[in-house]
């Protein structure tokens, strides 16, 4: 199962790669994930930039409305993970 995972996880990264635009990217998700899972996504990384520039988890729950749960386990990649949004919040700057 472990490498049917990862080699789905390799396709879809080859077809997110593929895409020429953020607004390909942008259709691809909306067809792919539902609301709540691509909003959920969203808050996730709006949680992890703001945790990157050093922002306290009160300010963030106000600003971003994500619970402490959500702030800790994005917090917990950030410092532990495999640097896939230290990756794409330092590149997106």
């Amino acid at each position: 199962m472990k490498k049917e995972y990862k080699d789905n996880v390799k396709d879809l990264c080859q077809a997110i790669k593929s895409l020429k635009s953020c607004e390909e990217i942008e259709m691809f998700l909306e067809d792919l994930c539902t609301i709540n899972e691509l909003q959920e996504m969203s808050q996730r990384y709006q949680v992890a930039k703001l945790l990157y520039a050093n922002e306290n988890y009160a300010s963030i729950c106000g600003k971003v409305g994500a619970s402490t749960a959500t702030i800790s386990r994005v917090k917990k990649c950030l410092d532990y993970g495999n640097g896939g949004y230290k990756n794409a919040i330092e590149r997106g700057k």
